[in-house]
């Protein structure tokens, strides 16, 4: 966990420092080009903001495969958030296999929307996103869009859906829970380390640059809610591991 929150911290310090460098050359390219056209200070401060609200959205835009990418099916109907921009994010985990490779997380997505639609009668994939370990987001639904994630929130909430299975296993030495005993105390820490298993930094990273991406855009509200799933209904997801993760993140409510 210190691992994985110190990767993610060095990541965004990194990003912070090129992003000022650009944001200085942006700022100096405007007062160069102001001053050659003899642009009025107040027109270069409406201009330059104008510049930046278009700019400073690609400084956090994440890699994001599109529907036609990786092979979607067309929607039985679509429906906009009744809310727009959201006011909540929901995290969810997909509570199944991990993907490290595009390809492999463009089947597992695929195969979420042929359940969701097929099995659930949903009229797409269920989240507006998809994220998997290889670090890519997957378009779901999209921005804007009525999802089938967290049903007393689908209308007005961006759900967000790490592929893989994020619970913890607990070790018990009694009786009353199903739990698995090692005599050898170290083996036994080693896998109680193992089993408390969280998305890796490349995942982290592309879910926090899309909700800061969302922002950005619009179609997230900047004072937003962050949310696990388990808070919005009866369930486990998005699993102990992420859950206790996503507390640590800006934004999260406990109510």
């Amino acid at each position: 966990m210190q691992n994985l929150m110190h990767n993610v911290s060095t990541s965004r310090r990194t990003k912070m420092i090129k992003s000022t460098v650009i944001i200085f050359l942006l700022v100096s390219c405007q007062v160069f080009l102001c001053a050659v056209h003899k642009t009025p200070v107040s027109s270069f401060i409406f201009c330059s903001t104008t510049e930046f609200s278009n700019f400073l959205y690609y400084l956090v835009r994440p890699n994001i495969i599109s529907r036609s990418q990786w092979g979607a099916r067309r929607p039985s109907s679509v429906r906009n958030l009744a809310e727009d921009p959201a006011p909540f994010v929901v995290i969810h985990h997909s509570d199944s296999d991990s993907c490290i490779t595009q390809a492999i997380c463009q089947a597992r997505v695929r195969s979420f929307q042929n359940h969701h639609m097929n099995n659930k009668n949903w009229a797409d994939i269920g989240y507006n996103f998809l994220v998997g370990e290889d670090g890519n987001v997957y378009e779901g639904r999209g921005w804007g869009k009525h999802g089938s994630h967290s049903k007393p929130y689908n209308s007005k909430s961006i759900g967000i859906c790490i592929i893989g299975n994020f619970n913890r296993i607990f070790f018990n030495n009694t009786h009353t829970h199903i739990y698995i005993y090692f005599e050898l105390k170290f083996l036994r820490k080693f896998i109680e380390i193992f089993a408390d298993h969280n998305p890796n930094a490349a995942a982290v990273k592309a879910v926090q640059d899309l909700i800061e991406y969302g922002v950005s855009l619009g179609k997230i509200q900047e004072n937003y809610t962050l949310l696990g799933h388990r808070q919005t209904t009866q369930t486990t997801c998005p699993g102990d591991s992420l859950y206790q993760l996503i507390q640590t993140w800006p934004h999260w409510s406990s109510n």
